[in-house]
Formats: C-alpha cells, structure tokens, sequence
C-alpha cells in the first residue's frame, strides 16, 4: 500500500483494513501534532515521517507511532518508534515521554 496522508478522521474500520494489508493486526503512523493530519502505509516511521516533511510538516512535531484498530480505546495507541528518540527535544527513548505531546497525538 502507498503511504498517504489522513488529513480527517479514519475509522477504526479503515485502519483494520490496512492493517490486514500490512502488519496484521497493527498500523504505523507517523503524525505531525501541529497540523493534526497523519501519515500512514509506510513499512518504516521513516517513510512517513519523510512523506510529511516533503508536505511541509516541521521535523520537531514529527512523532512515530503504531495504531492497533482491534485493540480498546486506552490500547489503541503505542507510543513506539525510532524515529522519536530526539535527545534535543528532551526525547531520549522509542517512545513519547511528555505527557502533552501525548495528548496531542490522541487528539
């Protein structure tokens, strides 16, 4: 599948979908939380993270996660990517340590 970027909101249907085109049973992604509009399809973070910052999207709101569409609502979301560690931004590990920027990706 293309990467492609989710402008609006996707249905956990839709993101079933491409998870079964893809990893299975999850979907990485990779969201700009200033924009509110995601990337996904990629077989990398890095791939969509790059598909973004060719769209305009700042590399500092750039955060790489996987979407589990058959999971509940609180399992939904990992917080797990390489392309997060970002010790400049106070980002140290795969995952998203601040608790707004977390907020943000929810949203």
């Amino acid at each position: 599948m293309p990467i492609k970027i989710i402008k609006d909101r996707i249905s956990k249907f839709e993101l079933s979908e491409i998870a079964q085109n893809q990893f299975g049973d999850f979907v990485k992604a990779a969201v700009d939380i200033e924009k509110g509009i995601m990337a996904i399809g990629g077989e990398l973070h890095a791939d969509e993270e790059a598909l973004l910052l060719e769209d305009g999207s700042q590399q500092e709101n750039l955060w790489g996660i996987n979407l589990y569409p058959n999971k509940t609502a609180e399992e939904l979301i990992e917080f797990n990517s390489m392309i997060n560690v970002r010790p400049s931004q106070g980002n140290r590990s795969r995952g998203v340590e601040n608790p707004d920027i977390q907020k943000k990706i929810k949203i």
